[in-house]
C-alpha cells in the first residue's frame, strides 16, 4: 500500500466538513474513515504529529474525480509574521517532497501563503533572505528555494511585471532545484570535493526538476522551460545543453539562484554581505537589467542587515531609504553599546547617523529573534 503524509494533502481538508479520504496511523491502522470529520486545528495538528497517513491511490482517484480547489490563504497577522514564515517553510518542504498526485496542489497552496506574507510585509520577506541560518541549520535545499523565489518575486515586482508573471517567477524559482533538493542540503555541509555521482546529479537536475513538475501535472510551458534552462547562459557556457538563447525568466532564475546562494554560509565558506553578493552579480550580469533589478530590489543594506552607525549606535535596517547607502535603521544600543529598551529610528542620510560598518548577527551584543526583527521592521 502506497501512502503519503496527511500533512501533504492538507489542502484537501476542510475543518468541520466530512473527509474525502480515510486517515491511518503510521502503521496503517484506521484512525478516521472517509466521511468522518476533523473538528478543529488542534485535532489536525495532533494527527500531523502522530504521523497520520493517507493511501496514495485514494488521493489519486480523488484528484481525477475532483481536482483540488485553491483557497485563498488567510490574511497574515502582523504579530504572527515570524511564526507564519516558519509555518510556510514547513509547507514548502512538504510540497516539494509530495508525491506527484498532490505536488502541484501543495505547491500552489504554499505559494498562496508565501505571497500573502510578502504582500503583508515585503521588507520582512527580504529580511528572511538576509537573515540566513548557519550552515547545517534547517534544510538548506528548502530554505534556498524559498529565498530564491522571494528574490525573483522582488525583482519581478521592481520591474513592473504583472501579478501573474510575478507568481510564475516565484513558483519557477521555488521549484527549479526540485531534482536535487536533498543533495543541496548535503552539499551545504560538505567540505570534500564533489564525487562523480554528485556532479552527474547536479548536471541533470534542471532536466529532472522539469520532468518532476510535468509528472505532477504542471503544464505552464514558460515555467517548465525556465526550470529546465535555469543553468544555461547566453555565452553557451551553461548546462545541460549549452544554449545561447534563453528567456527573461530563465535568466532571472539563474541570477536569483546565484545571489541568494552567496548570502548563505556553507561549510567551506562564510556568507557574503548583500554588498559583496551584489558586486559579484553585477560582474556576472554584465549590466543585465534583470540582475540590476535584483540588486536594486534588495538594496545595499537590505532590511534585516545589522549595522553600526557613525554615532556608535548599533541597529538593524528596517527599510531602504531614498538612496541605496541611506537606509532607515532601528537602533538596538546607545552610542556606548548598551542595549536600548526602546528602539529609535535613525535616518542614515544624516551624517551623524551614517552607516559605517555592516555587522554579522554574532557581532551584536544581544540575540535577536525573528519575531523581534519582524516587529522592528513593521514598526511594532
Amino acid at each position: 500500500m502506497r501512502v503519503c503524509s496527511l500533512s501533504s494533502v492538507k489542502n484537501r481538508i476542510v475543518l468541520g466538513e466530512p473527509l474525502l479520504f480515510s486517515v491511518r496511523d503510521a502503521v496503517g491502522m484506521l484512525l478516521l474513515a472517509r466521511g468522518q470529520i476533523i473538528v478543529d486545528e488542534p485535532q489536525l495538528q495532533a494527527l500531523f504529529k502522530r504521523g497520520a497517513q493517507v493511501e496514495a491511490d485514494e488521493i489519486a482517484l480523488l484528484a481525477e474525480l475532483d481536482p483540488p480547489v485553491r483557497r485563498e490563504a488567510p490574511a497574515p497577522r502582523i504579530d504572527r509574521l515570524a511564526a507564519d514564515w516558519e509555518r510556510a517553510t514547513g509547507d514548502v518542504q512538504q510540497a516539494l517532497t509530495a508525491p506527484p498526485t498532490t505536488m502541484a496542489g501543495a505547491i500552489h497552496s504554499a505559494t498562496d501563503l508565501l505571497l500573502s506574507l510578502i504582500q503583508c510585509a515585503p521588507d520582512v520577506a527580504l529580511s528572511q533572505v538576509v537573515r540566513r541560518p548557519d550552515a547545517g541549520a534547517g534544510h538548506y535545499g528548502v530554505t534556498h528555494s524559498i529565498h530564491a523565489a522571494t528574490a525573483c518575486h522582488a525583482a519581478a515586482r521592481f520591474l513592473g511585471w504583472s501579478a501573474d508573471e510575478q507568481r510564475r517567477a516565484f513558483q519557477a524559482a521555488l521549484t527549479m532545484n526540485l531534482g536535487m533538493l536533498d543533495l543541496q542540503a548535503r552539499l551545504a555541509t560538505q567540505v570534500s570535493p564533489l564525487t562523480t555521482k554528485q556532479r552527474e546529479a547536479i548536471h541533470a537536475h534542471p532536466t529532472r526538476s522539469a520532468e518532476m513538475l510535468g509528472e505532477a501535472g504542471v503544464t505552464d510551458a514558460v515555467w517548465l522551460d525556465a526550470v529546465r534552462e535555469h543553468h544555461e547562459a547566453p555565452d553557451g557556457s551553461g548546462y545541460p545543453r549549452g544554449l545561447t538563447e534563453v528567456g527573461a525568466l530563465t535568466e532571472m532564475l539563474r541570477f536569483a539562484d546565484v545571489y541568494t546562494a552567496r548570502l548563505s554560509s556553507r561549510a567551506n565558506r562564510p556568507a557574503m554581505s548583500a554588498q559583496q553578493a551584489g558586486r559579484e552579480l553585477h560582474q556576472m550580469g554584465d549590466s543585465n537589467p534583470l540582475a540590476a533589478a535584483l540588486i536594486k530590489a534588495f538594496g545595499v543594506f537590505p532590511p534585516g542587515s545589522m549595522v553600526k552607525l557613525a554615532s556608535g549606535e548599533l541597529g538593524v535596517v528596517v527599510r531602504n531609504g531614498e538612496k541605496a547607502h541611506h537606509p532607515l535603521v532601528a537602533t538596538l544600543t546607545n552610542n556606548a553599546g548598551v542595549p536600548r529598551l526602546t528602539s529609535l529610528i535613525r535616518d542614515t542620510a544624516r551624517e551623524e547617523h551614517a552607516v559605517v560598518a555592516l555587522l554579522s548577527a554574532q557581532a551584536m551584543p544581544m540575540r535577536l529573534s525573528d519575531e523581534r526583527v519582524a516587529g522592528l521592521i513593521v514598526g511594532q
